[in-house]
């Protein structure tokens, strides 16, 4: 059990230094961040945490690297989930406008510590015992890599807010 411990640590450490070269592709964004609940969502439910999902059917196509950004979304989530020991809901939202699209996700766990808030997108820093502490900053380089910008609101015992911004018209050099 530990050396495979070892080996996804190594695993996630190797993705983080190494960076991405985006490779994207013209997509629906509701479609991304639904593929990304219906694969969380059988570990979600066995939690006790309701999934609330409201989408922006009026945004358009963007261009992104789909994988990139799911792997993104999807250690915000893992966070959420992690920060709900006792259930709760966990609400995911799509909204854009005509140069952003933004999701957000908002979770009714224990919330972020104001004394730790500024330190969660630093490399290695876990609250968790089992945390390598790359998640978060991985979502946060996979969405710099993309132009955008994650942000987070929380407040202790209600909660955490996390929003993705990402440019509608993305272009790489």
């Amino acid at each position: 059990k530990e050396v495979q411990r070892l080996e996804e640590i190594l695993n996630d450490f190797l993705r983080y230094a190494k960076g991405q070269k985006l490779e994207l592709e013209k997509c629906n964004i509701n479609e991304v961040v639904d593929e990304v609940v219906d694969f969380i969502t059988p570990e979600i439910k066995q939690k006790q945490i309701q999934i609330l999902k409201s989408y922006d059917a009026h945004i358009p196509s963007c261009r992104l690297d789909v994988n990139l950004v799911k792997q993104a979304i999807l250690n915000v989530v893992i966070n959420a989930e992690q920060a709900m020991e006792h259930g709760g809901e966990l609400m995911i939202r799509t909204s854009g406008s005509k140069k952003d699209i933004q999701i957000d996700i908002t979770d009714t766990g224990s919330g972020i510590p104001k004394d730790i808030l500024d330190k969660i997108f630093q490399v290695y820093y876990s609250t968790k015992k089992t945390g390598t502490g790359l998640g978060l900053p991985t979502a946060k380089r996979i969405v710099e890599e993309h132009k955008g910008s994650i942000s987070v609101q929380s407040e202790e015992n209600k909660g955490s807010n996390f929003s993705i911004k990402l440019p509608m018209n993305l272009k790489v050099d």
